[in-house]
């Protein structure tokens, strides 16, 4: 196995459905505007990416050692370009919805695979964390990315000319389906239980330890965090900065790159430091920004802006938040799957994944109950909370990590 085509591989499955799990608003959007549906009727979108998200990763994450994890990415990214075709040729609510179901179910497969591949190609905890990072950050370039891809296939007299963006994206899945397939893969793995009912036992026996109880809350709160500042960010920008709603959008994506660049160099930057000090020192500026940067902002008089260039210089600074949360998910994820056995990682990374997007639902509805009842001025001021509580829930993690480790160390030793 050469662990550098099966890191290859791993990036180019995440960015890929990066692309397509971001563009659910923009395809929300386009609902409305060529299939007749209201708002409501489209924001059904949304679950159907989600819900299936979560429910296959708690349904297939404990055996898919058993299915093999090349074996279910391959199943994903068929899956996905069949969806992307169907799609362009459907031209229908219908077709979207399907489009979202197929990418939600292969999302699951390819994420429970790529986190419990990453403890298969890293020799140790630093090389883990900085792994986890780098994909981490090239699934937010990905995120990034289809703000532009998707608006570059629009056209003022071909309403339907957006739906060409599906043969690129279906042609991209092709070529990590190729990439992957004559990617060598080691067929050694070491399965949880002695069958499945046995695999699906023991991911729900995860669930009992201490450290899984406080790693899933700490997710919870950190996607609540994330999801809740990301899916608002445009809604704040237009009514309280006051901005055009195509510029609100576009400035949401400063949030998105800054969350990349986060990533990327905190996969630099924990081969050197120990992860405690970098998400304490992240934590600590995050909520500096939401105390110091955040009031200016809502204060900020708003002339006649027309393009990005007419935004005054502390428009951009609050996104810059992103800059500093973007290290805490995927570094918080490598050390709790660091401090399990290897054939644990696929079951822990289904829980990660239920709690990520039960934290994200929660985190944008209770942003949006804010928005509504406290005034969008005031709501990003409550994600102090859960960042609080995060910062203490760091120094939880390292204690509980510290021990397993010394112990799956021991036991290897005595083996």
């Amino acid at each position: 196995m050469k662990k550098s085509t099966v890191k290859i591989a791993m990036y180019l499955n995440y960015f890929v459905f990066a692309i397509l799990l971001n563009s659910v608003g923009i395809v929300i959007l386009k609902s409305q505007a060529n299939y007749g549906v209201d708002e409501l009727q489209a924001s059904i979108l949304e679950a159907f990416k989600d819900l299936p998200i979560a429910i296959v990763s708690f349904l297939v994450a404990s055996f898919l050692p058993r299915i093999g994890y090349k074996r279910a990415m391959l199943i994903g990214l068929g899956l996905v370009a069949l969806a992307c075709v169907s799609m362009y040729f459907g031209n229908s609510f219908t077709a979207a919805k399907i489009l979202f179901a197929t990418v939600g179910v292969s999302f699951a497969l390819i994420k429970v695979s790529v986190y419990s591949l990453i403890g298969t190609v890293t020799e140790s905890q630093k090389e883990h964390n900085s792994l986890m990072s780098s994909i981490e950050g090239v699934f937010m370039i990905g995120i990034a990315l289809a703000y532009f891809l998707f608006p570059a296939f629009n056209s003022d007299t071909n309403p339907d000319s957006w739906l060409n963006v599906y043969w690129l994206l279906a042609g991209i899945s092709l070529v990590s389906f190729v990439f992957l397939f004559f990617t060598k893969f080691e067929n050694q793995m070491e399965i949880p239980g002695v069958n499945l009912a046995d695999d699906f036992a023991q991911m729900l026996k995860l669930l009992a330890k201490l450290l899984t109880i406080v790693f899933v809350i700490s997710a919870f709160l950190f996607v609540m965090i994330e999801q809740g500042i990301m899916s608002w960010l445009p809604t704040f920008n237009s009514k309280v900065l006051h901005l055009p709603q195509n510029i609100s959008i576009m400035m949401a994506s400063i949030l998105a790159v800054s969350l990349a660049i986060g990533r990327l160099l905190a996969g630099v930057l924990t081969q050197k430091i120990n992860w405690i000090w970098v998400l304490s020192f992240c934590i600590l500026i995050a909520m500096l920004i939401v105390i110091f940067i955040l009031p200016k902002a809502v204060g900020l008089e708003v002339k006649e802006i027309n393009s990005l260039g007419d935004i005054p210089l502390i428009g951009f600074a609050f996104p810059l938040v992103g800059l500093f949360i973007a290290p805490i998910y995927p570094l918080l994820n490598s050390v709790v799957l660091s401090a399990l056995p290897q054939k644990m990682h696929s079951s822990m990374t289904g829980l990660i994944v239920v709690f990520s997007a039960l934290g994200g639902t929660l985190g944008s509805r209770i942003i949006g109950y804010l928005f509504k009842n406290e005034g969008p001025e005031n709501a990003f001021y409550y994600t102090l909370i859960p960042m609080s509580l995060l910062f203490v829930s760091f120094f939880i993690l390292k204690k509980l990590t510290s021990n397993n480790t010394q112990e799956l160390k021991f036991k290897n030793f005595s083996h």
